[in-house]
């Protein structure tokens, strides 16, 4: 009978990799009256680095907006450093996908938080992301996608 390998997921470091505000129409923009819409964009990407050592990256990319005028536009890439080994394929897609994100988010939306803030503005709080959820949308999205070009 064959060891399978010990499954191993551990944290090796979280870091801010990137980050920008811009304030395209400051000082006039805090005379303002009203409340600006907020846009949020949420991407995530891993990359091996070296064997059983992944880096995520969860990119923010916050837009406020008051009457089709810019009030700020924050991006902020929050990465980290994992050791995941020991796990079979299919679980090992959901760790990169899903709870390697997840422990990110966070510190991005802290982040972005931090910077709204500085720049003046009220607090910004981010809703907490269900990162299965998403993740199961994407998947059936692609089978979706999938399935006119099989049957072409």
């Amino acid at each position: 009978m064959s060891e399978q390998p010990a499954q191993q997921f551990n944290v090796i470091k979280t870091f801010l990799k990137d980050a920008s505000l811009e304030s395209p129409n400051a000082p006039a923009i805090f005379r303002a009256q009203g409340q600006p819409e907020i846009n949020l964009n949420m991407e995530h990407q891993t990359t091996p680095v070296e064997d059983n050592i992944y880096e995520t990256v969860v990119q923010l990319t916050v837009t406020a907006k008051l009457q089709e005028q810019t009030v700020y536009l924050v991006e902020v890439q929050q990465a980290g450093l994992f050791n995941i080994s020991g796990f079979p394929e299919e679980h090992q897609v959901l760790i990169q996908n899903i709870t390697c994100p997840q422990a990110l988010y966070p510190f991005a939306a802290e982040a972005v938080h931090s910077l709204v803030i500085k720049a003046g503005f009220p607090p910004l709080l981010l809703n907490p992301i269900d990162f299965e959820a998403l993740y199961r949308h994407r998947q059936q999205q692609q089978a979706q996608q999938a399935e006119p070009a099989a049957s072409a």
